[in-house]
C-alpha cells in the first residue's frame, strides 16, 4: 500500500519559485552589490544635470554607536521624500555626513580608556577618538545601506577629513583677511568635570537652589553727587575699621547701598564685585528695621559712583542694568564679568575687568587665601557664613 500524501499535495495552492526562507544575511548583501554594480543610484546623474535640483543634506550625525530604531526611521522618511522628489523629476541627491568632533565622543573613549588615558599623550588620545569616531560612522554607513537608503555613500562628508578640515581653514584666512577675525573673551557655556566648552545643545536644564547672602557696600563718593539732600550724610565713621560687617547702628552711620547674591563663591575673587543698582529701592534685609523712606532719586543716580568693597581693599564702581529685577533680592546686585553672559557685556559696556579667578575645574584661583584651590560650588557655605557674619 503507497505511503499517503502529504497533506499540503491534497490541496490546490498555486506553486512559485520564491523560497519560503529569506535567508536575509545572504541575501541582502547580494542585493546591494547588484546596486552597486549595476549603479542603480547614480543611472539618473546625467540626464538629472538640467533638472531643478532638492538637495537633502542629512543631519550631522555624532557615530557614538549602532544606529538606534529612531535613527532607521527618520532615514527611511527622509528616504522616501528624496525617491519621492526624484521620481517626480527633481535632481535629488542625499548627501549622508557625520560629525567626528566634540565631546559625546570624548566621553565615549574615556569610559574605553579608564586611567589608561591619563598615561598617554594628547596626540595618541585624539587618535583613539578618531579611530572610534571612523569605526562606527563604517558602521552607520553600512546599516543605512543596508535599509535600501540611496545616497551619496562613497562620498560622504565627515568633519574630521582632511578636506572638510581644510575648508574650514580657508574660510576662517578669509575672515581673516577683511579684518572680520579679533581677539578677545567670551561667555561660553563650560563643563568644569571635561574642562571643555558646551554647546546649547549638550546642556540639559534642571532646577537648582542657590544659597543667597545680602552685604552692605559702603559709598565712598560724594554722597551730593546722587542727590544734594544728601549732602554730609556719607563718611561720618569713616575712621572705624570698614572690614567689620557689624550691623550695629554705631559703625552704620555712613551711607550703603544693599546688594544680593546668589553666587557667594564668586566675591571670594580678588577681581569680581561689581553692584548693580536696579530702579527700586533695597527692601528689608540683612537685619535691618523696617525701612522708611527719607529720599527717593532715579537710579541712574547711582551710576558710576564708588564704594568700598567688604572686606578688600578695592574702589567698587557703581553701574546700572535694565536685567535686573525687583521682585527678588533688594533692587541691587552683584556682577561679576567674568561668570555669566549679561554681567559680560555689563562689563564691557563700563570696562570692568574680565579676568577669571576660576580655573578650568572650577577651583578659585588668585582669590583669598583661604579659599585658593576650593571647587566653587563647595565655597558657596563658607562664603555664605562669611558674609553674613562679617568674619573678615
Amino acid at each position: 500500500m503507497p505511503p499517503p500524501p502529504e497533506l499540503k499535495a491534497t490541496l490546490n495552492l498555486p506553486h512559485s519559485d520564491f523560497p519560503m526562507k529569506a535567508n536575509l544575511p545572504q541575501t541582502e548583501p547580494k542585493r546591494l552589490e547588484g546596486w552597486e554594480q549595476d549603479g542603480i543610484t547614480r543611472k539618473s546623474a546625467p540626464s538629472a544635470r538640467k533638472l531643478p535640483v532638492m538637495c537633502c543634506t542629512m543631519g550631522r550625525r555624532t557615530p557614538m554607536g549602532r544606529s538606534t530604531w529612531a535613527t532607521a526611521l527618520n532615514k527611511c522618511l527622509k528616504d522616501f521624500v528624496v525617491k519621492s522628489k526624484t521620481m517626480a523629476g527633481f535632481n535629488a541627491p542625499y548627501v549622508p555626513g557625520w560629525d567626528c568632533h566634540g565631546l559625546p565622543i570624548e566621553i565615549k573613549v574615556d569610559e574605553k580608556l579608564g586611567r589608561k588615558k591619563l598615561e598617554m599623550p594628547a596626540i595618541a588620545v585624539r587618535r583613539a577618538c578618531r579611530e572610534y569616531a571612523q569605526k562606527y560612522l563604517d558602521l552607520q554607513r553600512t546599516q543605512f545601506q543596508r535599509l535600501g537608503i540611496f545616497g551619496r555613500w562613497g562620498l560622504p562628508y565627515s568633519t574630521m577629513t582632511p578636506e572638510y578640515e581644510s575648508k574650514i581653514i580657508e574660510t576662517f584666512f578669509q575672515f581673516l583677511e577683511k579684518g572680520f577675525v579679533y581677539k578677545g573673551l567670551k561667555p561660553v557655556l563650560w563643563c568644569m568635570h571635561d574642562r571643555t566648552a558646551l554647546a546649547e545643545a549638550e546642556v540639559e536644564y534642571d532646577m537648582h537652589t542657590s544659597p543667597s547672602v545680602y552685604v552692605r557696600y559702603r559709598l565712598t563718593s560724594p554722597a551730593e553727587a546722587i542727590d544734594s539732600r544728601l549732602a554730609g550724610k556719607a563718611g561720618l565713621d569713616h575712621h572705624l575699621d570698614h572690614h567689620a560687617l557689624d550691623p550695629s547702628p554705631l559703625r552704620w552711620r555712613w551711607l550703603s547701598i544693599l546688594i544680593s547674591n546668589m553666587s557667594p563663591w564668586n566675591r571670594m575673587g580678588r577681581r569680581t564685585s561689581w553692584p548693580k543698582p536696579s530702579r527700586a529701592p533695597p527692601r528689608r534685609r540683612a537685619g535691618w528695621n523696617a525701612p522708611t523712606r527719607s529720599r527717593g532719586f532715579p537710579a541712574s543716580r547711582m551710576e558710576r559712583v564708588t564704594f568700598a568693597h567688604p572686606f578688600l581693599d578695592r574702589s567698587i564702581l557703581g553701574v546700572t542694568a535694565t536685567y535686573v529685577t525687583t521682585d527678588q533680592g533688594t533692587g541691587a546686585v552683584h556682577t561679576a564679568p567674568a561668570h555669566g553672559v549679561d554681567d559680560f557685556a555689563t562689563g564691557a559696556r563700563y570696562g570692568l575687568s574680565q579676568l577669571n579667578d576660576v580655573d578650568d575645574g572650577g577651583h578659585i584661583r588668585n582669590g583669598l587665601p583661604e579659599y585658593d584651590g576650593m571647587f566653587v560650588f563647595k565655597a558657596n557655605a563658607p562664603s555664605s557664613l562669611c558674609l553674613r557674619s562679617g568674619a573678615r
